[in-house]
């Protein structure tokens, strides 16, 4: 077996999220279906992916990987090329010169609005989900009084009120860190609710302010509760510190409002040096409790 990283991204508004539901259009059962078309296999390989996003949330830098038998792959290079399988099939190097074939395949089966834009051979060690450092999310929002350009309606969430750039950042500032993050998420039974988040600060680009969120990992729906706290802390509704103060009390707040899921898109996941892979996806998988 090898196992293979995909680089992907996809635009959500008509997926119902990432992971495959019975009779439900999701991303993963998309590109599953077209790796099984692609391989000619009758089951196709199971993928694992860095962040499982809802319904309606887009990607630009998804990462997932998968396992699938060297031979399926060496088969897929001899009807590309017509000549037998190249030597060393099951070796890292003698797969690699197979994937550029498995990419094109794959863009010429996947609907426009989910694309694999690289397959590489994982190093050792490699896990999407467990290896990760860091996930890195943007979300974007529109105060402008006459609405969201219409050529960017699907990822950009319009708020009919000003918001205060100045008041954004001073409230996430009080978010930042490592915490229980219990009153910004989705409980899970025997999950953690612990997230160290590393970043989470707004810029103003026009009309449109970014917001980029950078945590080692996110519980569910997590990002859009942080940021349905802090959109009334920017128009004056509420004070600074609100959002502050429900984190401290760890437990669901009915002031939080989870913010709409198409101005979510998950950026980019980051991984340690190839070395480093196999202990991180070790302690990933730890159950954390707070230090202090």
């Amino acid at each position: 077996m090898v196992r293979l990283r995909l680089d992907l991204a996809y635009d959500g508004t008509d997926f119902s999220g990432w992971a495959r539901q019975p009779g439900r259009r999701t991303v993963q059962g998309e590109i599953e279906e077209a790796l099984g078309k692609v391989l000619r296999i009758p089951e196709p390989p199971a993928l694992t992916v860095a962040g499982r996003t809802d319904a309606g949330v887009h990607a630009r830098g998804q990462v997932a990987h998968m396992d699938v038998d060297a031979e399926v792959l060496g088969a897929l290079d001899s009807r590309h090329r017509r000549t037998e399988p190249l030597p060393g099939l099951e070796t890292a190097e003698g797969v690699a010169v197979r994937l550029p074939v498995l990419g094109r395949r794959l863009t010429g089966v996947l609907p426009p609005d989910v694309r694999v834009y690289g397959v590489t051979v994982a190093p050792d060690g490699f896990d999407a989900r467990f290896s990760a450092v860091s996930r890195r999310y943007a979300y974007r929002v529109c105060d402008a009084p006459g609405g969201v350009d219409p050529l960017r309606r699907h990822e950009v969430v319009w708020y009919g009120r000003p918001l205060d750039l100045g008041r954004l950042n001073e409230a996430a500032r009080t978010l930042l860190g490592e915490h229980d993050f219990a009153a910004f998420c989705k409980k899970r039974e025997g999950a953690t609710t612990i997230r160290e988040l590393q970043r989470l600060d707004w810029v103003r680009e026009g009309d449109v302010l970014v917001a980029t969120v950078v945590a080692d990992a996110f519980c569910h729906s997590m990002v859009r509760a942080l940021i349905g706290a802090l959109l009334p802390v920017g128009e004056g509704r509420l004070p600074v510190d609100w959002p502050g103060g429900v984190l401290a009390r760890a437990v669901r707040d009915s002031g939080v409002r989870v913010a709409p899921a198409h101005g979510l898109c998950l950026e980019e996941v980051r991984y340690p040096e190839p070395g480093e892979l196999a202990r991180r996806a070790r302690e990933t998988r730890r159950v954390r409790t707070l230090s202090r």
